[in-house]
């Protein structure tokens, strides 16, 4: 199972500034030393060495993974501006997947606006079929696309479009089985657990999760437990998670606390605050790991989203 990260901001999509790309390219210049010119190797050895906020960027699109199973079936979660990307993928690479199932954590903005612009949706022969425990899926989904929020409706659409309401867990897709879990959000939110071939990830995005909500809530620790990979709702500093108490995001710290809790494998942070730049998220990372480390486990291992990076289990 694979895992390709295509949206990993909260709220709102941030692209980099004008602004910020010059300040990146002033810091890099002003590191850069004539003998890191000499010739390419050297050169690549200099790029190499920069801090990761530097050389690259977390990304700024909206919520979006994609998920491969062993026999190359796809599983994507969430449809924010990250799903246009996603799709251009696809194209390019003329990919072979013409069945493509879309679960959705939630519907908030942030979380279904790139399916307009979903390529594979206006092409005839696929088929999209979009999944939540939301009875009321498909009225919510076909409302955010008509006017006038967009100039067309779905039905212009191409693709055969299926809305499927989650009943009765788990759900088999492919080799894997799917189930869910309502989280703490305003309005409510899901996670997902996905389990194919002895592995498992749990991606449990718009989620407040504290340690007295985990304690009083039966059903969490069997279904965060052991996990191989979970991708947790990580927006906020602790400081700042306490002026924005039920807000429905999660602090990194308390991210790391309770994937120790839960003996998850690998914590990846996820759902950045459009305000942090990209120095500012990760230095949370260094964060989270210096707080592992007093922690005195030091056994997980701790990623932060970024566009396009993959990992497998």
């Amino acid at each position: 199972m694979k895992v390709k990260f295509w949206g990993v901001r909260g709220s709102i999509p941030s692209p980099l500034a004008p602004d910020q790309v010059r300040s990146k390219i002033a810091s890099v210049v002003q590191r850069v030393r004539p003998e890191d010119l000499a010739d390419a190797a050297s050169r690549e050895r200099f790029l190499a060495s920069l801090p990761a906020y530097l050389f690259g960027t977390v990304g700024g699109n909206t919520t979006c993974l994609e998920v491969r199973l062993s026999d190359g079936q796809m599983i994507v979660i969430d449809g924010g501006s990250g799903l246009r990307e996603l799709g251009v993928s696809l194209e390019r690479q003329a990919d072979s997947t013409h069945e493509i199932p879309i679960l959705f954590s939630h519907f908030h903005w942030d979380h279904l606006q790139g399916i307009p612009f979903f390529g594979p949706a206006w092409v005839k022969g696929n088929r999209i079929t979009f999944l939540s425990p939301d009875p009321q899926i498909e009225r919510i989904i076909r409302a955010q696309m008509q006017p006038p929020y967009f100039p067309v409706t779905m039905d212009a659409m191409q693709a055969r479009l299926r809305f499927v309401q989650l009943k009765q867990a788990p759900l088999r897709i492919g080799g894997a089985e799917v189930s869910w879990m309502r989280m703490n959000h305003p309005g409510g939110s899901y996670a997902y657990r996905i389990r194919e071939g002895g592995r498992s990830l749990v991606f449990a995005t718009d989620s407040e999760v504290t340690e007295r909500e985990f304690q009083a809530r039966s059903g969490n620790r069997a279904f965060f437990a052991g996990t191989d990979l979970l991708i947790l709702d990580s927006q906020y500093t602790l400081e700042e998670s306490f002026s924005k108490f039920d807000f429905g995001h999660t602090s990194f710290t308390m991210a790391v606390n309770l994937a120790e809790e839960w003996k998850v494998k690998a914590l990846v942070l996820f759902h950045h605050e459009p305000r942090y730049d990209d120095r500012k998220v990760h230095g949370m990372l260094r964060r989270a790991q210096w707080h592992l480390e007093q922690l005195g486990t030091g056994k997980l291992a701790i990623f932060t989203a970024q566009e396009g990076m993959e990992l497998t289990l």
